[in-house]
């Protein structure tokens, strides 16, 4: 990846028109599916996304995998979408961009109420 291609975000870009290309191809309601994954794996991803990008690949290539072997979308994937994210993304207790965001805010209030309260 070219330092170029890092900071205009253009190799995320090639990635996502790539997994969506290969997202099309698949039944109805897998792709229902798929939509439902990216919705619940976007919370869980860092300031640019690049971190997903793995995790996002491998939930497709599921998803294809048990596409071709005529599974059903509930037999993959059950009836808890936003669980099986949360599991991909590191399990119950990962750290969304809130998670993330709430923590600096509240360092940083920490840090100006020691200034003012010493």
């Amino acid at each position: 990846m070219s330092f170029w291609e890092t900071i205009t975000g253009s190799d995320l870009t090639r990635d996502w028109k790539a997994f969506e290309a290969r997202a099309q191809v698949l039944p109805a309601d897998y792709q229902a599916a798929w939509e439902q994954i990216k919705g619940n794996l976007f919370p869980y991803a860092g300031f640019t996304g690049r971190d997903l990008t793995p995790i996002v690949d491998a939930a497709l290539g599921l998803l294809e995998e048990a596409s071709a072997d005529g599974l059903s979308i509930g037999e993959v994937l059950g009836d808890d979408i936003p669980g099986f994210c949360a599991a991909l993304a590191g399990g119950k207790g990962a750290r969304t961009y809130r998670d993330r965001w709430r923590e600096q805010l509240n360092r940083n209030v920490a840090r100006k109420l020691g200034r003012l309260g010493g």
